[in-house]
């Protein structure tokens, strides 16, 4: 191998993610939970027992050399010359942006009944899934077990898939999902001048029944999932499905925040209140019960149906 020598790429490969980042870029790694990290430009690659794995990629490894290899894309010479300190400085070097990785979705299924079912289990109203089914938002997977909620670019393609499980706790990415373009409902063909911010797709979709139970219209409104968020140590950051979305939706001047009422959903959300002051009006409003948007909603069909059984 020209210029790097044997001895080189040994000492090369042996450098863990972890301790790479702590050396080198130490404002990039930040705590998940317990021994668990990830880094700040890449929420869903996560850091631990010595190994690394950028689930909303589908690529990992072990090494320090693979990670400056297959997530900063540079040459195999060049990596063992940072590892090396050789070269640091190439690390904060600009490069033009990947090319968009193919979405690749689970195998769909004929129908969408488990996942209806399952849905209005939850409380969905059926306006909000047949929307949804109509406008390829909703999938089922082959086999009936995991429901498929699907976000597009702004020319109408495929970019991300948040897979749910219908009858475990599972729940994650589809293989080449992308978080800059989430799970979105913009239905009112008229540009919408406000957006309501979840964590998941199930909890924008649940605030979307509590207007058509307030007898309200749900389309006046666009509704976004975040796809999920997780506690910054850095303040004022912006997840970037909502940054997405507001750089597509320019006619955008509210946002109203409906994060989960945990720690970390209230910690997300005045990071964004912060990142996002002076340039809109922001809202924070959490669910008045419950954990989140759909445990609310759920309470509130329970206290309804109560009332109708009391008349």
């Amino acid at each position: 191998m020209p210029n790097v020598s044997k001895e080189e790429i040994a000492s090369a490969r042996e450098m863990d993610l972890l301790t790479y980042l702590r050396a080198f870029e130490p404002d990039e790694l930040v705590r998940f939970s317990g021994d668990t990290y990830c880094t700040r430009t890449h929420d869903s690659l996560k850091i631990s027992n010595g190994k690394w794995y950028w689930f909303s990629q589908n690529i990992g490894g072990r090494s320090a050399l693979d990670y400056l290899i297959k997530v900063k894309e540079m040459s195999f010479l060049d990596a063992v010359k940072v590892l090396n300190g050789q070269a640091v400085q190439m690390i904060h070097c600009e490069k033009p942006p990947p090319a968009a990785r193919k979405l690749l979705l689970p195998q769909l299924d004929t129908n969408t009944d488990k996942a209806v079912a399952y849905l209005k289990s939850r409380g969905i109203h059926q306006k909000i899934i047949a929307y949804c089914i109509q406008h390829g938002l909703l999938f089922q997977a082959k086999g009936g077990n995991d429901v498929i909620f699907v976000g597009y670019d702004t020319k109408g393609v495929q970019r991300y898939a948040a897979v749910r499980s219908m009858t475990t706790d599972y729940k994650g990415e589809a293989t080449g999902s992308d978080k800059h373009f989430s799970f979105a409902l913009v239905a009112d063909e008229r540009p919408v001048r406000e957006v309501h911010v979840f964590e998941a797709a199930i909890d924008a979709m649940s605030y979307a029944s509590l207007k058509i139970m307030y007898c309200k219209d749900w389309r006046k409104i666009a509704y976004l999932s975040l796809a999920g968020v997780f506690a910054s140590k850095r303040a004022n950051v912006v997840p970037v499905a909502l940054e997405q979305f507001l750089k597509d939706h320019p006619q955008i001047t509210k946002v109203v925040l409906h994060l989960d009422n945990d720690r970390v959903g209230r910690q997300a959300a005045e990071s964004i209140m912060g990142g996002l002051d002076k340039k809109y009006t922001v809202l924070n409003r959490p669910p008045r019960a419950g954990k989140d948007v759909n445990d609310y909603l759920r309470m509130e069909i329970t206290n309804r149906n109560r009332e109708e059984q009391g008349r």
